[in-house]
């Protein structure tokens, strides 16, 4: 498949997904995770019209940045060590993966010096597997509290990943622990503004993070594919 006929198959589940849940497509936002392309592969989802690039790691979104960052707007979506922050701030508007207050600190006082405020989605391991980063649900409330003073970060949602399942259906209980999260988070009042974003749902799943009411979601190789770098 092109890339032009697999971002209409996409749009047409996204369309089919919102339709058995209630909710307009227009509420979801597709991030197009191009860490696996090339340079040339990316302006081509660019061209197609997709604007919101995800990377997880500076090192390999660098030379695409450089040649591309002003087409496009920038999501980090991978886990961000705090010597990297620097690289990060000013060019990537979101950051998918804050999980720990030592990068809540590093990211405030990076975007301060900027003069900026950096968009956040708080990273949670809602399925509770070693392997995946995030804090635990229990701790997320608290963690809100502990940067309530760090005003040049703007939490503006959740984040999680699925574990991989054969059947997508069996990450509905993931997707659906992080919307009652949020609302439980909102209903305590503790953020500035209230929790708006969801950012869950990959290749496999989205469907079903959708239904669950993921307002951002990460396509990689559904969307642009996989291909060496040239």
């Amino acid at each position: 498949m092109t890339l032009e006929e697999r971002i209409q198959e996409v749009n047409q589940r996204i369309e089919e997904a919102c339709r058995r849940s209630g909710r307009s497509a227009a509420d979801v936002n597709i991030v197009a995770v191009t860490k696996y392309v090339s340079q040339s592969m990316t302006a081509k989802v660019l061209d197609s019209g997709l604007k919101h690039l995800g990377e997880n790691r500076w090192q390999n979104a660098e030379d695409k940045w450089n040649a591309l960052g002003d087409r496009g707007i920038w999501h980090f979506i991978g886990h961000l060590q705090t010597n990297k922050v620097k690289d990060v701030i000013g060019k990537f508007e979101y950051v998918h993966s804050l999980d720990r207050l030592s990068l809540a600190k590093e990211l405030e006082k990076a975007a301060a010096a900027k003069d900026l405020v950096i968009k956040t989605f708080l990273q949670v391991n809602i399925s509770g597997e070693d392997t995946k980063y995030g804090l635990a649900p229990e701790e997320a409330a608290s963690f809100l509290r502990d940067i309530q003073g760090l005003t040049h970060i703007k939490v503006i949602g959740l984040m999680t990943m699925a574990p991989f399942e054969d059947e997508a259906e069996d990450t509905r209980r993931v997707f659906r622990g992080l919307r009652e999260l949020k609302d439980a988070l909102n209903h305590q009042g503790i953020t500035r503004e209230p929790l708006t974003e969801l950012s869950m749902g990959m290749s496999n799943d989205f469907e079903v993070a959708i239904e669950e009411g993921a307002t951002w979601i990460r396509l990689g190789s559904v969307l642009v594919g996989k291909e060496e770098e040239e």
